[in-house]
């Protein structure tokens, strides 16, 4: 019971700190052997043996990505092409669609690879100028940046580089396209309930005569910039990451013999993870080509910003993959301490005649609420149950797909709690705070959640992929 009662602790506190705007790679640690010590473990091996490999483990696998995204997505700001691209959804559909102009911005930059936080900077000062013409609450601007950027484009929509979506490749074997039918589905239901969520919020508002608002912080000044390149250009980069990955994936690799050469020294790879491995290489080359083609779309403004692009992405994704590497760190803490085997106990033996996949959505969802973080959270369950869920969805026949993508799409549910490391950044762009803004974020994460429930009871039925 006390074991129980220090993970419910570390977790408030983490939750409380990250709140208040401290660091959770300072925090996490400290919370983590909070927790263990409730628990009777040795604080200095818990952390030198339990957090700290966790952590590097977590940095040696996903570090890539958070590299190259983050690279990619600054050189698509340097370059205008996230700006230009904005700007042209926005001017085209206007003040009478402001909310659905800002949702759209925001798929269209995170489907193709920008990183979360580059498209809120992006987007916001379009997204605000127009929240002012067309008189909407200013408040509502982060729930409505939070349902392009942090919801279907990021894990439901398939063939989506981001990197909820890159994770259950390694565990199940799948490629960035799994359960077609699943994501595109739940991509419906979220933009569809999530855009009605909204309208109805806005039209409130309307009805108490509430406005876009007075006084508010962080108001952007909105330049006319003649250096962008056009919208049409500016959207060869991401076409380029979308299709290089997809032809890689589905058409080059697997006509490649790798697995002769890799599993034999110096390699030594476990054949069961190569075709994971393979579709991860097919992103990373994917990325860089991307990342050339951002810099070289509009010469004359990239000149000299080439290594500030360079150099600004990889400090960026230091603190990215470091903040994510922490709440993981802690997550793995937590999933060593007794009080909670009993709490996976519970999760592993949800319907258990049944499908896998009520149980692996509420293992990711609980999880990614834990450590604030989707991508942390489903990289813990996975690497605690990965192996369960597969061998239990040979036992039902049930495709690896589908693990794949309910992993993905539940990872994105609980995982935006208060101390998320994107809606505290979201909420400080935007100049916002989360009594202010919050509500509607986390309306947008239950609509997110239901919807993988919903799909789950449907896929049951139906049996789609």
């Amino acid at each position: 019971m006390l074991g129980v009662i220090g993970i419910l602790l570390a977790l408030a506190l983490l939750m409380v700190m990250a709140y208040k705007g401290y660091s959770v790679i300072v925090f996490a640690p400290v919370f983590a052997l909070l927790a263990a010590v409730f628990s009777g473990m040795a604080i200095l091996p818990t952390y030198t043996e339990v957090f700290l490999p966790n952590l590097a483990n977590y940095v040696k696998i996903y570090f890539p990505f958070f590299l190259l995204g983050a690279v990619f997505g600054k050189a698509m700001e340097e370059s205008g092409a996230a700006k230009s691209i904005a700007k042209a959804i926005v001017n085209k559909l206007g003040t009478k669609q402001a909310m659905l102009a800002v949702v759209l911005s925001c798929a269209v930059l995170t489907y193709g690879g920008v990183s979360l936080f580059v498209v809120a900077f992006a987007v916001y000062p379009f997204a605000a100028a127009l929240f002012k013409e067309a008189d909407i609450p200013k408040r509502l601007l982060p729930g409505t940046i939070a349902l392009g950027a942090f919801t279907f484009t990021m894990d439901a929509l398939p063939g989506t580089p981001q990197i909820q979506n890159t994770i259950p490749m390694k565990f199940f074997n799948t490629d960035l396209y799994a359960a077609p039918i699943f994501g595109i589905l739940g991509t419906i239901l979220v933009l569809g309930v999530g855009m009605t969520y909204l309208e109805l919020r806005k039209r409130s508002a309307r009805n108490h005569q509430e406005g876009y608002g007075e006084n508010h912080k962080q108001e952007p000044e909105v330049i006319e910039d003649n250096s962008l390149p056009s919208a049409w250009l500016s959207t060869l980069p991401l076409i380029s990451v979308l299709g290089i990955t997809l032809v890689l994936q589905k058409f080059v690799f697997p006509k490649w013999d790798i697995l002769s050469w890799v599993t034999q020294a110096p390699y030594k790879m476990a054949s069961a993870g190569v075709v994971g491995t393979m579709n991860n290489w097919a992103l990373m080359i994917a990325l860089l080509i991307g990342i050339i083609i951002a810099l070289i779309i509009n010469p004359k403004r990239i000149r000299g910003n080439v290594a500030r692009a360079i150099n600004t992405g990889a400090l960026g994704s230091l603190l990215a993959v470091m903040n994510t590497a922490s709440e993981v760190g802690f997550g793995n803490v937590i999933k060593s301490l007794p009080g909670f085997q009993t709490i996976a106990h519970s999760l592993t033996n949800i319907n258990p005649n049944g499908s896998p996949l009520l149980s692996e959505a509420v293992t990711v969802n609980v999880l990614a609420g834990v450590t604030g973080s989707a991508s942390g959270g489903m990289s813990i369950a996975l690497d605690t149950f990965g192996k369960e869920y597969l061998a239990w969805a040979s036992r039902v026949n049930l495709s690896p797909e589908l693990l794949h993508r309910v992993a993905s799409m539940a990872s994105g549910g609980m995982d935006t709690l208060p101390h998320n490391g994107a809606v505290i950044t979201l909420l400080a762009i935007t100049g916002l705070t989360h009594k202010q803004s919050y509500r509607d974020i986390f309306a947008i994460t239950l609509i997110k959640t239901g919807t993988v429930f919903t799909l789950i009871a449907l896929q049951s039925v139906f049996h789609f992929v």
